[in-house]
């Protein structure tokens, strides 16, 4: 069921980014819901402000995670003295 959680990710109000981690190792930052194309058994991506894009068979997705809104990992609670 990947697609369907990557339609509901990607059509959620407000959208907030998620990253696609696949069996390779590789991933996709998607931070864009226009850039993103769930098809019957895979997914297209297209890279902003470049003439590149990734075609991704659902078989190869091992994971969907949220990414932070602001793109910066969260920070601990604890800080440097």
């Amino acid at each position: 069921m990947v697609a369907k959680e990557i339609r509901e990710l990607r059509d959620r109000e407000p959208f907030r980014p998620f990253r696609l981690r696949l069996s390779s190792g590789d991933s996709y930052d998607i931070r864009d819901p226009s850039l993103v194309v769930p098809m019957k058994s895979e997914i297209f991506i297209a890279y902003p402000k470049l003439d590149r894009w990734a075609v991704v068979p659902y078989l190869h997705v091992a994971a969907v995670e949220a990414l932070p809104a602001n793109g910066h990992a969260p920070r601990s609670g604890k800080r440097r003295q």
